[in-house]
């Protein structure tokens, strides 16, 4: 399958493609911080090129469920929220694509009244062996649900890295990182269709 890993300067999602064979590219404004192919750019620049998957994370600051009280509170949050509906709706109207996962936590309920619908799912990074906790939501379009690889019961401890890192310079790109066993279990189960 030809892949795009939209909104990922990690590599981790684009590598576990390529591990089960696929022709898997990121795209970010910011380098990649592993080898690999990768479009460093505007995601429009690449978007319409012949994909059979994409997975797009773009960017959850003023569209998170946590970060809402911030609307009334800071000057010009309103403006910013809409913008992030909108990239976030280039990818859900990307109808070229037959197969399309876009990754946000939880939405607070005015994001979610202008992007149309609620995710699909909602998984856990435990779920497929990584101990942690960090709901994922996934607005799927052609996808099946994923299926956990793992039980709670097989961790003696989940814990809470995302919610308690300390502020600082790379805060917000270490947050949005995919766990290495979730992007795995993207591989293996959306890349046999």
């Amino acid at each position: 399958m030809n892949v795009l890993v939209a909104c990922e300067c990690s590599g981790i999602v684009r590598d576990a493609f390529i591990a089960e064979g696929h022709n898997a590219w990121s795209c970010d404004l910011k380098p990649t911080r592993r080898p690999g192919p990768h479009y460093q750019g505007d995601v429009r620049d690449v978007l319409y090129r012949q994909w059979d998957l994409l997975i797009a994370h773009p960017t959850c600051t003023y569209l998170c469920n946590s970060g809402v009280r911030w609307l009334s509170e800071q000057q010009g949050r309103w403006e910013l929220m809409l913008k992030g509906v909108e990239f976030f709706l280039l990818f859900e109207r990307a109808t070229h694509i037959p197969l399309r996962a876009i990754e946000n936590p939880i939405m607070h309920c005015h994001a979610v009244s202008r992007i149309g619908r609620v995710a699909t799912q909602f998984v856990q990074p435990w779920w497929f062996g990584d101990p942690y906790s960090k709901a994922t939501g996934w607005w799927l379009t052609g996808l099946p649900l994923l299926k956990a690889t793992h039980k709670k019961s097989d961790y003696p401890e989940i814990k809470q890295e995302c919610h308690r890192m300390p502020p600082g310079p790379v805060r917000d790109e270490l947050r949005s990182n995919t766990y290495p066993g979730h992007a795995k279990a993207l591989a293996k189960q959306w890349g046999v269709l």
